[in-house]
């Protein structure tokens, strides 16, 4: 199929094959370098002079020759934002979290029964000392 594409791009002259879009791509180079769709000058837009369909035609021709085509638009990066709701992502992160900390309950009781229990001794303390003081 890509055979027969680049047949009928190619024309044979004198015995060695002539690519027509080479020409084609030294007329429009400095109009194909403004942009995709056209470019602003002076604040105002401005469409190109080649139109979009044989900007593709142009294109493809020079591809299947297996030349390079500069002119395209750098490609954004890819989306990394999820979909769906909010509600639900946040709802998700709670119950994760949830999990995590009824793993770690046994040990923050223990922690609160020993600061409750410390905290329990020193009153007794000051107390005691507040009576030999009296």
């Amino acid at each position: 199929m890509a055979a027969k594409a680049l047949k009928s791009v190619a024309k044979v002259v004198g015995g060695e094959y002539q690519y027509p879009w080479r020409e084609k791509l030294a007329k429009y180079k400095n109009e194909l370098s403004k942009g995709v769709g056209g470019y602003w000058e002076l604040g105002a837009w401005k469409p190109l002079f080649i139109s979009a369909r044989r900007r593709a035609r142009l294109r493809k021709e020079v591809l299947l020759a297996g030349a390079d085509w500069p002119y395209d638009p750098e490609r954004k990066e890819m989306r990394t934002k999820r979909k769906g709701h909010k509600v639900d992502r946040i709802a998700a992160e709670k119950r994760e979290r949830t999990a995590e900390l009824m793993e770690a309950m046994p040990q923050m009781l223990a922690d609160y029964r020993k600061r409750r229990w410390e905290r329990k001794m020193k009153a007794e303390e000051d107390a005691a000392k507040k009576a030999l003081n009296d």
